[in-house]
């Protein structure tokens, strides 16, 4: 007797969300089922990782992640363009991290300077990432947004704070925002229908639902990003109904797991593997939770998770 399996029953489908310049674009959303249900559903555009590029060297980095840029740390050009020749980077996130008041403080028209200058050297799709102080993205992101017009560079984050700034002046140079909200599915609808009713077009917004790293509240975090995903596919929930961010690379590499020497943790084993691994792990509980953007650090952690996703969007016909 033939067993036959139940499938779901979707009724919604992930809005299809272009990324990058004219003619290298690459496309996200268009799901019409769970993660990886294939069997049920389709999954057009797999998921992306974009690596990580900060805009001044990194002073808090462990040693284990910093040897594969120790070379370009003190250039965002050339760490970019390494990412892309040496690793395959299929994105760029740039870290405004010297932004923040309570570090450099970095004017705007200098951090501008610095997308600027990254934007004009890669030809995949930029996320230009500020260091959520309200009042500091809301002037260093608009002014990112007039440097780089037309290059449809990805702005984050976009918060209940500054939406209507950044909202309006990444409208008007022709880019796409990234809603931010502390994990929480009613806020982050919120935000999508308030830069919705600020004429946001949908297909010039993600959603960064927040995520934290595996052992630091990452199971919450995974639910959150779940009904997400429950809502837009089986209650037709249309501010819902957006492609995933999952920015967590800082999250995993401050955490005293990946900075604890073999030395002074002999039990956790080998410094570099476990935090390739933790890296790693974040990136495939997210994944599964119904991310479409993984950001990530470390090349060895980025390659194990494109062989899973390569593995996972592989059905048994294909």
């Amino acid at each position: 007797m033939a067993i036959e399996i139940p499938n779901a029953a979707y009724s919604g489908k992930i809005k299809e969300v272009p990324l990058g310049q004219e003619g290298k674009t690459i496309t996200f959303g268009g799901e019409t089922c769970y993660p990886f249900h294939l069997f049920e559903g389709a999954m057009p555009h797999p998921p992306k990782i974009a690596m990580e590029v900060y805009d001044r060297a990194p002073e808090e980095w462990p040693d284990t992640v910093m040897e594969p840029f120790a070379d370009v740390a003190g250039d965002p050009v050339a760490w970019a363009n390494k990412c892309i020749d040496s690793y395959g980077a299929e994105m760029i996130m740039l870290q405004l991290a010297s932004i923040d008041p309570n570090a450099q403080n970095t004017s705007a028209d200098e951090a501008a300077a610095i997308a600027k200058k990254v934007s004009d050297a890669v030809d995949v799709p930029l996320i230009v990432w500020g260091c959520t102080n309200v009042d500091k993205d809301t002037e260093v992101l608009k002014a990112v947004c007039e440097a780089c017009e037309g290059k449809n560079v990805i702005i984050g984050p976009v918060q209940e704070g500054n939406y209507r700034a950044i909202g309006a002046t990444a409208i008007g140079y022709k880019h796409t925002v990234v809603a931010s909200t502390p994990i929480d599915i009613n806020l982050a609808k919120q935000l999508n229908i308030l830069l919705g009713n600020l004429n946001v077009p949908d297909d010039k917004l993600l959603i960064d639902p927040t995520t934290g790293a595996l052992g630091y509240g990452l199971e919450y975090c995974y639910s959150v990003m779940e009904r997400i995903r429950m809502a837009a596919l089986t209650q037709e929930d249309e501010r819902l109904q957006f492609p995933i961010l999952a920015n967590f690379a800082k999250e995993v590499w401050k955490t005293k797991e990946v900075k604890l020497s073999s030395a002074e943790a002999p039990l956790l084993g080998d410094q570099k593997k476990r935090g390739i691994l933790m890296e790693a792990m974040t990136a495939q509980c997210v994944l599964l939770a119904g991310a479409d953007i993984l950001v990530m650090r470390h090349p060895e952690a980025i390659s194990l998770v494109k062989e899973a996703i390569k593995d996972l969007m592989t059905t048994e016909e294909g």
